[in-house]
């Protein structure tokens, strides 16, 4: 077991960790709540599942339900009166810098919950920790990043941890992902593929792609589009732990 501040004293173990630590985020984003949770396109084992909604309470204190609810309001009303984190309709710069305020806006007005947060989990973890208790997950990750990288470098990893969600997914996804970037399909939102590669957030850059078929657990629609959460999908689903619903063929 690592002392306390030993992984600080090299530059690029905190820098690996927060990358790492921020991918796994992604992808515990994209395939629990975002295709599980909210598209219901994959089915988790539960063994699959429970460590996702674990680091995601960790990392993010996101609430399930509330993320699945913000999300599908989106669906519903992408780019007009109603969407939650629309750039057509808040700016561009509103999204990308302000996205989370605007999440935290759309959960918090009465009936988005019971509406569009149907169907997520409500067993004994979630209603006595992981919803009840959101904010003790991420001061657990705060005492583990002291633990690693000491008083000073330790709140700045954990900072990091703290914004890549707000940044990427609230601001990126939903800002730069409706306003910059090529469309593979006319859908009547403004939906953008942000890059054909994606791995840095788990597939989610292909967000065109998503909305012209938001029930695919497959989000690369051509030949030169890699989606890494499908590519994780199908490793679970190799194992056991995960069972596909519904995926669209290239």
């Amino acid at each position: 077991m690592p002392h306390f501040g030993s992984w600080a004293g090299t530059w690029w173990k905190p820098v690996l960790f927060a990358i790492v630590a921020g991918h796994l985020t992604n992808v515990c984003v994209t395939i629990f709540l975002h295709r599980a949770q909210t598209h219901r396109s994959v089915h988790l084992h539960y063994i699959a599942a429970l460590p996702m909604r674990l680091w995601l309470w960790l990392s993010t204190s996101i609430v399930t339900k509330e993320w699945v609810a913000c999300h599908r309001k989106h669906h519903a009303f992408a780019d007009r009166e109603g969407d939650p984190h629309s750039p057509l309709m808040e700016g561009l710069r509103n999204i990308v810098l302000k996205g989370a305020f605007y999440y935290r806006k759309a959960v918090r007005q009465p009936g988005v919950l019971e509406k569009y947060g149907k169907g997520t989990p409500n067993d004994w973890i979630e209603r006595h920790l992981l919803a009840s208790r959101n904010w003790l997950g991420i001061t657990l990750m705060l005492g583990i990043d002291l633990w690693l990288f000491g008083w000073v470098v330790g709140p700045l990893v954990w900072a990091v941890q703290m914004l890549w969600i707000p940044f990427w997914a609230a601001g990126i996804i939903n800002g730069v992902g409706h306003a910059i970037g090529y469309r593979t399909h006319n859908v009547k939102d403004e939906s953008r593929n942000i890059v054909p590669i994606a791995i840095w957030l788990g597939g989610e850059e292909l967000h065109n792609n998503h909305h012209a078929d938001p029930k695919s657990a497959m989000f690369s629609h051509r030949w030169f589009e890699v989606d890494i959460g499908w590519m994780y999908i199908q490793l679970l689903a190799a194992f056991g732990l995960a069972r596909v619903e519904y995926a669209r063929e290239l």
